[in-house]
């Protein structure tokens, strides 16, 4: 979907399932920490508005982007975790690095999804420049954290 055309804090919850006993991992990335900090916020305060308990979210790190796959796999590996969000940042800069991290990266998180039969979102922010992730951190665009969240709730209903 392009974010342009739709506020990432917009979603149906209608199909919403009953989070209140689900547990959720959450893998943040710590590169570009002010704009995933802003993005796990918005993933969390999602989570608690629709009824997951605060003790029943999980939040750990990793260094960058690329170890989301791994991290991911950490959490989705363990039996009391119902969902996995994944957040991170990648800006696009003077080489094709960016075009190889978000390959991996949703390369590895569909294989994690398929492997433990467990939703793990989407949450990496891929943009041209800083103010773009930033628009999706919270501001025009509204927050990628949100809508991650909004599809692992999605997701464990169906």
């Amino acid at each position: 979907m392009a974010t342009a055309l739709k506020n990432l804090n917009e979603y149906k919850k209608e199909n919403f399932a009953d989070i209140s006993e689900k547990k959720f991992g959450i893998v943040v990335a710590e590169w570009h920490s002010d704009i995933t900090d802003v993005l796990s916020d918005g993933a969390i305060e999602t989570l608690l508005k629709h009824g997951a308990k605060k003790e029943n979210i999980f939040r750990n790190t990793v260094p960058g982007s690329f170890e989301l796959t791994l991290g991911a796999q950490f959490l989705a590996q363990q039996p009391e975790i119902d969902a996995v969000i994944c957040i991170g940042v990648v800006i696009k800069g003077d080489t094709k690095h960016d075009d190889y991290i978000n390959n991996a990266v949703a390369n590895g998180l569909t294989t994690v999804a398929l492997k433990y039969n467990k939703p793990v979102s989407f949450g990496l922010v891929t943009t041209n420049n800083l103010e773009q992730a930033l628009d999706r951190a919270g501001g025009k665009h509204g927050n990628k954290g949100v809508e991650a969240a909004a599809a692992a709730i999605s997701m464990l209903a169906f």
